[in-house]
């Protein structure tokens, strides 16, 4: 009999159908489309109408891993209303489709020339406003990395190196963005104050836990309640402030000390002609992941869309999650799919492979090893695990066992961080390639009988 899998299941179709439904109800064009639209000479956004016939030109901005897509559908919102722009995104997440806005493509997760050279012409493109010219600046995940103007005595190198010990450290999102946006001219309500004083609408996909607008990509359009006082707290918290190059100390410390001009915040009059807009989140994908479990006849239920923590922890407890049901029928009766959102964290201590879903699975195959018809899977919504080609993986009751016959250690896979040659041993990554999109991700328990 083989092994109890997403490919063996009788229930292939109906998990399948689950996470296709997550991913589409935060389809980027589709996303604009639901909140923008044109009726003649006005522009609505959310809401808000804004006057066309009054404005000299329209210019798009922005960055994302998302941004290509978002573009293409305002595009076709604003049609010969838009004069142009310049739009950053993923390496291999270009769109060919956005008309007169010039996209370009960085480095993600550490910034690269491409993205410094991309948004020093977008703060020249913004500069010299009149105030009779509209900006809207389209927002995701992705979008600290891609969108990188150091500030003033900071280098790429200087970002780079920094970013990646943040990376490593098991720092929340929400921490290693107060530290980038105050090295930075466009985070933190820089790209707001660069467009001043032309309205501003940003159109933001969040991919941050709770949608904060000052901490999804680095809150280019936001008020930032960060001082360089919590980006210092930060690097001291995870012992990085001896570890970071010496001009992010003297910057940081120099802000500290109130040698430097702080990034703007609430409450700053700038922020009144800016309309922020969420135009998709990780709740958005969850509830309709839910809605379509409960019409294969899973018994569904969204837990949570604010999970966060070490991915090792979290996998302990939606494993003792899913055991439950499949012993009890708690807190849901078989079949059942419980469904979670949010963002966890991986601190780094070996030199393997991976991203933080497939640290996540990988640290669930042992507490599951033996459970039966439990499957849990684990979904990067941007498709992009870390710095690999999946998006997740795939775990059942039996993965431990048919990794001890192939000779693999779950526990020394973990201890070295080298989830992704583990699960592809086991042909248990999912692939999605791209997806355009990103909300955070998404962790599906299924238990059948």
């Amino acid at each position: 009999m083989e092994p109890y899998s997403i490919r063996s299941s009788p229930h292939r179709d109906a998990i399948q159908a689950v996470q296709r439904a997550a991913l589409a109800a935060v389809e980027p064009s589709a996303a604009v489309h639901r909140l923008v639209e044109r009726r003649g000479e006005r522009l609505i956004a959310a809401g808000r109408s804004y006057d066309l016939a009054a404005v000299e030109r329209v210019w798009i901005v922005g960055a994302g891993k998302a941004a290509a897509a978002m573009a293409a559908a305002l595009h076709s919102i604003l049609g010969d209303r838009l004069s142009g722009g310049l739009v950053v995104t993923k390496y291999g997440h270009a769109s060919p489709s956005t008309g007169p806005i010039e996209l370009v493509e960085a480095a993600h997760p550490l910034p690269d020339e491409a993205g410094v050279a991309a948004a020093r012409r977008m703060a020249g493109l913004l500069a010299g406003g009149t105030g009779r010219d509209l900006v809207l600046a389209i927002i995701s995940g992705g979008g600290s990395a891609l969108l990188a103007l150091p500030a003033a005595g900071i280098s790429l190198a200087d970002l780079r190196a920094t970013t990646d010990l943040l990376l490593r450290s098991g720092a929340t999102i929400v921490e290693m963005n107060a530290v980038r946006k105050h090295l930075s001219q466009v985070k933190g309500g820089g790209l707001a104050r660069l467009a001043q004083p032309n309205p501003v609408i940003g159109l933001i996909l969040s991919d941050v836990v709770g949608d904060p607008l000052d901490a999804i990509a680095s809150g280019p359009t936001a008020p930032d309640p960060t001082t360089f006082a919590d980006a210092w707290a930060a690097l001291e918290r995870y012992e990085l402030a001896d570890q970071v190059p010496q001009p992010v100390r003297e910057r940081l410390l120099a802000g500290v000390q109130g040698g430097l001009l702080e990034t703007p915040k609430p409450g700053d009059p700038l922020f009144d002609r800016v309309q922020n807009v969420v135009v998709g989140s990780n709740r958005l994908a969850a509830e309709a992941a839910v809605e379509e479990a409960r019409r294969w006849g899973l018994n569904a239920l969204l837990l949570s869309t604010s999970v966060e923590g070490e991915a090792r922890q979290v996998a302990r407890v939606a494993a003792a999650l899913v055991k439950e049901v499949a012993r009890s029928d708690r807190p849901a009766p078989r079949p059942a799919c419980l469904v979670w959102g949010g963002e966890t964290t991986v601190t780094v201590r070996g030199t393997g492979r991976g991203g933080r879903n497939q640290e996540l699975a990988l640290a669930a195959a042992p507490a599951l090893d033996g459970a039966p018809n439990v499957l849990l899977v684990t979904l990067a919504t941007d498709g992009t695990d870390g710095p690999t080609d999946a998006a997740g993986a795939a775990v059942t009751g039996e993965t431990a066992a048919r990794a001890r016959a192939l000779g693999l250690d779950p526990a020394a896979y973990l201890a070295n961080n080298d989830a992704y040659p583990f699960f592809e041993a086991l042909d248990d990554l999912l692939r999605t390639g791209p997806t355009g999109t990103n909300v955070n991700d998404l962790l599906f328990l299924f238990a059948f009988r």
